[in-house]
Parts: C-alpha cells; sequence; structure tokens
C-alpha cells in the first residue's frame, strides 16, 4: 500500500509540474544519434525544460557508466534485456508509467512486457531488429540472405565490413548463423563461436556504431545494423538494402528509464509522460525510423515509413526474436569472446 501511495504522489507531482510551466533541467543518456532535436525543442518550448543529452555506443558502455556512479543522468535508454538487468541490480527507481496520463496511449502488445511487466519502469521509445545492410551496387549474389555476408563472406566485400560495437548483438548474429541457440553455455559451442568469430574478423574492415556515415561514404559495402539506421542510410544511398538474414535475427524495444540516482525526478516524469503523446512518440521515429508502441502515432509519420522495407518486410526467412538476459556465467563467456575480438 505504502508502495502505491508513493507512486501516485509522483504522479501527481508530474502533472502539477507540467499545468505550471516546469522549468529547470533534464539529463538524458541515449544512444547516439537517436533522439529527435524536434522533440527536445517541443519539449522544452511546452514545459520550459532544457534537456542535455550525452551519447553512448552500447548497453554495456551504458550500464558501466550508471554503475560507476556520479553520472549526473536523470534518464538513458536501456534496450529490453538490459531494463531487466538494471530493474535486478537497483539501478532504477519506479516511475509510475503505467499511471501516467498519456499511458492509454501505449499498444496493448508493448505493455505487459518480459523486462517491465505493466510498465512501472519506462515508457517504450523505438523498437526493431538488428540484421544486415547490403549495398546492392557492390553485391547482390548468392549469400545475400545470410548471416554468411558477414561470417563468410564473398570476396567482393572483404575488408569491407562493419560489425555494430554491441557485444550481445555480434554474439547473438554468431549464434544464428551457426544454429546454435541463445544464451548457451555449453563450451564446445562457444570455442566454436569464439573460432569463427575470430576468423570472420581478418574480412572485417571495423566495428564501430557510426553504421549510417560508413555506408553511405562507402567506406564500408555491408554493415551488421539495425533496420531504422539501414532505412536512413537508404535514403541517401538508393542502393543500400536491409536484409533480415533466414537463420534469424535480433528483435528488441528500446525504452526510457528513471534512474535510481537521478536528481530531476519530476521533470524526468514530465518527459516520460510527454512521449507517450502519439504527435511526439511521431517524431522520435521520424527521425530514428524505427516503429514505435504508442497508437495514433502514424498519422503524425512520414508517409515513407508507412511502407519502408526495412520497417514492413522481410528480406528472407529470418524472424526477429527477443533475446532475454542470459544467466551470469553465461555473459561471463560472451564478455570473453567479445574482448579477445576487440584485440
Amino acid at each position: 500500500m505504502k508502495y502505491k501511495k508513493l507512486i501516485a504522489a509522483g504522479i501527481l507531482s508530474v502533472f502539477a509540474s507540467s499545468a505550471s510551466y516546469a522549468e529547470g533541467e533534464l539529463k538524458l543518456f541515449n544512444w547516439g544519434n537517436y533522439t529527435s532535436p524536434e522533440l527536445l525543442e517541443k519539449f522544452e518550448k511546452e514545459t520550459g525544460i532544457k534537456v542535455t543529452v550525452d551519447g553512448y555506443d552500447s548497453n554495456e558502455a551504458m550500464l558501466a557508466k550508471i554503475k560507476a556512479g556520479g553520472h549526473g543522468y536523470d534518464l538513458s535508454v536501456p534496450s529490453d534485456y538490459m531494463v531487466k538487468i538494471m530493474i535486478d541490480e537497483g539501478l532504477l527507481q519506479p516511475a509510475g508509467v503505467n499511471e501516467m496520463e498519456n499511458f492509454k496511449n501505449v499498444k496493448q502488445e508493448h505493455v505487459d512486457v518480459y523486462f517491465d511487466p505493466g510498465r512501472v519502469y519506462g515508457a517504450p521509445w523505438q523498437f526493431g531488429s538488428t540484421g544486415i545492410s547490403l549495398n546492392t551496387k557492390y553485391y547482390d549474389g548468392p549469400k545475400s540472405d545470410s548471416w554468411a555476408l558477414a561470417f563468410d563472406p564473398p570476396e567482393e566485400l572483404k575488408g569491407r565490413i562493419n560489425m555494430v560495437s554491441e557485444m550481445n548483438d555480434v554474439i547473438a548474429a554468431g549464434l544464428f548463423y551457426l544454429g546454435l541457440d541463445q544464451c548457451n553455455g555449453n563450451k564446445d559451442d562457444l570455442k566454436k563461436l569464439n573460432d569463427m568469430l575470430t576468423e570472420a574478423k581478418k574480412d572485417w574492415r571495423t566495428i564501430d556504431y557510426g553504421v549510417i556515415e560508413k555506408l553511405t561514404s562507402e567506406d564500408v559495402y555491408m554493415s551488421h545494423n539495425w533496420n531504422g539506421a539501414s532505412m536512413r542510410a537508404r535514403l541517401e544511398t538508393p542502393t543500400v538494402k536491409y536484409v533480415f538474414p533466414k537463420e534469424g535475427l535480433v528483435a528488441w524495444a528500446d525504452n526510457v528509464v528513471l534512474l535510481a540516482e537521478a536528481q530531476n525526478v519530476d521533470n524526468a516524469k514530465t518527459f516520460l509522460n510527454f512521449i507517450m503523446a502519439p504527435e511526439n512518440a511521431a517524431l522520435i521515429s521520424n527521425f530514428a525510423r524505427y516503429g514505435n508502441a504508442i497508437k495514433g502515432s502514424e498519422a503524425f509519420m512520414d508517409e515513407v515509413m508507412a511502407s519502408a522495407p526495412e520497417i514492413t518486410g522481410y528480406e528472407g526467412a529470418g524472424t526477429p526474436q527477443f533475446i532475454p538476459p542470459c544467466p551470469q556465467e553465461v555473459t561471463e563467456f560472451y564478455t570473453k569472446i567479445w574482448n579477445n575480438l576487440l584485440k
């Protein structure tokens, strides 16, 4: 009962602060090149709250910064599995998202999510998949529907491949390609994965987060990539195609969460409520080019989103799937493989 009263009090303070033109500041820790400037301008104009944004390039980098403490951030934007980890490690505080005015706009399938049932901790930001961006100007032959593009590439792509700097995405892609279970603690399977990735790296150019720029400059011809980033690259370079590898691929859902060390709690809750309004969720999607979980946002979204193959279609037989956090001992094995790959 005490918990519910605290949540209710917090929600009332959000509405009060919004109604009285809150002013003050808010510090957001988000993925790089992922925050709509129009969204921030609109939020500041309507609330008087000035938002400062810092960027990161992986869930693990974000987690390390938050765990270190003294970061000064109020909100961060972890992916689904990372939300669960941060809750379990006491790095988040309940935000009462499911009691906010605009929560009624969240699509039902995005409410009882495995990582935050009923949405107490986080509001939905964007969701999508992690597959492959292929510049068909340079290659469009056999293997173009497979993770083989990254792990056993044709000659045309060798030396022109980028992999994202996100450990879990790279590990998952390797396991999909080898036909092995995700969250796999079998030592023989892990050796096979490590050997395969180590050998494949010889054909890679980079392991880097700045995928859009690498594709549009044609520094790389193929990249491990997120579907929205692939769409952004295609809008600049029409020969870029998003591939859903036939062996399978990761589905993910990013969420804005209230950090345990947040100093601007009321302002943070005002922002969480703000992004669940349809016209505001559309601003996020129009910039980042991913789907969102807010009903009615389609009416405010760019027409190109409705027919984008990266959002609506499947190139190949792969079906995106969510991968919950792996047991600690498995994650430790993955970290060793990842660190070996980064040498």
